[in-house]
């Protein structure tokens, strides 16, 4: 539950999804790959790689279905607060066990929605180097698949008239993977269970950031 007492709307993120849509495609061209391999109904985990700020709202513009992202809980400041709430988004306290924000997630899975996480934690090069345990113990409790998301060319360059965002109507590429089981079917809940779904889930990412990379002829930024 939030911390208003209700759930993440469903609604929320449909409208958050259409606020993306106008807005990712209004400033930027994206190019999606891939986008039918989300399953069309039921819990599942989106798996995104993260270079820019602008990632999560382009994914939220480009998924073909609402997305209600772990989103770190400085962002949620000023009127940025009711805004992300009320689009379904989840607040999450990075640095320590936030009950609530593990509470509203896998919600948001038993009721079949979609779950959007930045297994890295953090910002940084985007290429699923170091990953967190969090995604594993989302998708190995939920049992929802994972679906890997590559989102490449925000952080190739830096607008002229703002450095924070990406050239206005540059391209950037969002590339779906194929959904597959982080567990290993036992439905072990253990922390070797858990290590050993990190080790699946980031052996699966890096290969579809690769496959991502070169269906896009984009290459890792220097």
């Amino acid at each position: 539950m939030t911390e208003s007492g209700r759930a993440p709307s469903e609604a929320g993120a449909a409208v958050g999804r259409r606020i993306g849509i106008g807005l990712m495609y209004g400033l930027w061209r994206p190019r999606v790959l891939g986008a039918w391999k989300v399953p069309s109904a039921g819990p599942v985990i989106l798996a995104v790689n993260h270079s820019h700020g602008i990632d999560g709202p382009m994914l939220m513009g480009t998924a073909p279905r609402p997305v209600h992202f772990l989103i770190k809980k400085e962002a949620f400041v000023g009127p940025l607060d009711p805004f992300l709430r009320g689009i379904g988004q989840l607040k999450v306290d990075r640095d320590a066990t936030d009950r609530k924000a593990i509470t509203d997630a896998l919600g948001v899975l038993q009721r079949g929605g979609v779950l959007g996480i930045f297994p890295e934690g953090t910002r940084g090069e985007g290429d699923f180097a170091s990953l967190r345990a969090g995604l594993a113990y989302f998708a190995v409790r939920s049992g929802a698949p994972v679906v890997p998301v590559a989102v490449i060319g925000s952080a190739d360059r830096s607008s002229r008239l703002h450095r924070a965002v990406p050239p206005l109507r540059g391209r950037i590429d969002v590339v779906f993977g194929d959904a597959f089981e982080a567990g290993d079917g036992s439905g072990r809940r253990t922390r070797k269970a858990l290590d050993e779904a990190t080790v699946r889930i980031q052996e699966r990412l890096t290969a579809h950031l690769a496959e991502a990379r070169r269906l896009t002829g984009r290459r890792p930024t220097l």
